[in-house]
């Protein structure tokens, strides 16, 4: 039996497990009963969001950057600032080995 996230907050890290995107970084831009909206800067910006199952992704972190802050309080958050944050995660998840 497949778990299913139902804890989920705007400004959330989730990981991606199954589709062609499966392994890559999202912010969780939205959230639905049963999806959630992901955008990560590149393919899936914020005015396009990646609608995805719940039950497809995984909860990485809790972030509290400056980006994370302006998703949660609904201030404008661009494409470029959505990269540079999600990049920046990667690499510090890459040397801490915390997988992802």
């Amino acid at each position: 039996m497949e778990t299913v996230i139902t804890e989920c907050e705007i400004s959330d890290v989730l990981v991606s497990t199954a589709g062609r995107d499966q392994g890559e970084l999202f912010y969780c831009v939205g959230v639905d009963q049963r999806f959630v909206f992901l955008a990560n800067g590149k393919d899936r910006t914020v005015d396009k969001p990646k609608r995805k199952s719940r039950r497809h992704i995984r909860k990485v972190l809790r972030s509290e950057t400056r980006v994370a802050e302006k998703l949660r309080t609904g201030g404008k958050v661009l494409n470029s600032e959505l990269r540079r944050d999600l990049a920046s995660i990667a690499r510090s998840m890459q040397s801490n080995d915390l997988g992802g």
